[in-house]
């Protein structure tokens, strides 16, 4: 019982970073590949509430902080050159997007936060799925001879980058469907849909590229899903729901199109779950992966840890809460009355 509170939160805690975290980070890369007449839009959206989308994040490392000892142990000792990349990525973003719209002087500087702003917003999410490939190929070895081996061969690999390419698709799609709904101009509307479109293309794409190479590591990813019947049912309900995305997007103004690519991501989600549920972390050479079951902390931890989600969870939910209505208020009851409208 305690367990499975622990692992709901966790499960929770990562869906709702890729959600909101996701698209703020997407929202740099949009910053970056589409025109200047698009990007005081794209920082409006993002600037009262991105800040808060960490907390997700904070709690994902809290809880394999203390739920999970061996699985942080690991990552943080073998994977912690990409984990070191992700957090200067993640920093510099945060530092640039504050001095390039609230430095008190508005001069030159205003470049460089601006390129520094765009690359973080692509080097963050590519190595948060350099970790998650890495975990995955089972290519960590605690018995590795040499530095290379051991900190640098895990996650320096095609499979795991491509794990990375398919997480700035994804991050940039959610950014794109969300930006539909910041704006009632019908011409930058269209244009976010049309990116939509297109980087949905790419992120089919891209998805393809990570069974291809995990075909090239000898990582059987396709075997795995048709092994396991609720991932694949998984990945065909992904599937399945791009056309009725393709459709609302022309339709409604966002809360729909918002719904379906949410839906969307947790389905991707939950069949990378399944597909190795209970193991976490892949070993090199063992049968003794990485699980949620043998890495448990003691109960009496576990209990303390599920009392702490239950009790942050009724202050930290309606204060993310109140934030959004703060920010996010009005823009919600406009979207709202015109879906209804529509």
């Amino acid at each position: 019982m305690l367990l499975s509170i622990i692992i709901f939160y966790l499960a929770v805690s990562l869906v709702f970073y890729v959600l909101f975290g996701g698209a703020d980070f997407g929202a740099g890369i949009l910053d970056m590949i589409t025109r200047k007449s698009y990007r005081s839009h794209i920082g409006d959206a993002i600037g009262p509430v991105w800040e808060a989308n960490h907390i997700w994040l904070i709690l994902v490392v809290v809880i394999l902080f203390m739920g999970f000892p061996r699985i942080y142990a690991v990552l943080s000792l073998y994977l912690h050159i990409p984990i070191l990349l992700l957090l200067i990525g993640i920093i510099l973003r945060g530092t640039a997007f504050t001095y390039m719209h609230y430095d008190a002087i508005q001069d030159r500087s205003v470049i460089f936060y601006d390129w520094i702003f765009k690359v973080s917003s692509v080097l963050a999410p590519m190595f948060l799925g350099v970790i998650v490939g890495a975990s995955m190929l089972g290519r960590i070895n605690p018995d590795a001879a040499s530095f290379f081996e051991a900190f640098i061969a895990p996650w320096f690999n095609g499979f795991s980058f491509a794990v990375g390419l398919f997480t700035i698709c994804l991050f940039t799609f959610l950014a794109a469907v969300f930006m539909i709904g910041e704006t009632d101009n019908k011409s930058l509307r269209q244009a976010f849909v049309s990116i939509v479109k297109r980087i949905q293309v790419a992120m089919v794409l891209s998805g393809l590229l990570i069974f291809i190479a995990g075909y090239f590591y000898d990582f059987p990813l396709f075997s795995m899903f048709f092994n396991s019947v609720p991932a694949l049912l998984c990945v065909l309900f992904a599937t399945v729901s791009l056309p009725a995305l393709w459709y609302f997007l022309e339709r409604s103004k966002s809360l729909i199109p918002r719904f379906i690519a949410g839906v969307q991501i947790v389905f991707i989600m939950s069949g990378w779950f399944l597909i190795q549920f209970p193991d976490i972390i892949r070993i090199q050479g063992s049968e003794d992966n990485l699980s949620l079951v043998n890495t448990a902390a003691p109960d009496s931890t576990l209990l303390q840890l599920s009392i702490a989600l239950i009790v942050g969870s009724c202050i930290i939910l309606p204060s993310l809460y109140y934030l959004m209505k703060t920010f996010k208020g009005e823009q919600f009851r406009n979207s709202s009355s015109n879906q209804t409208t529509n």
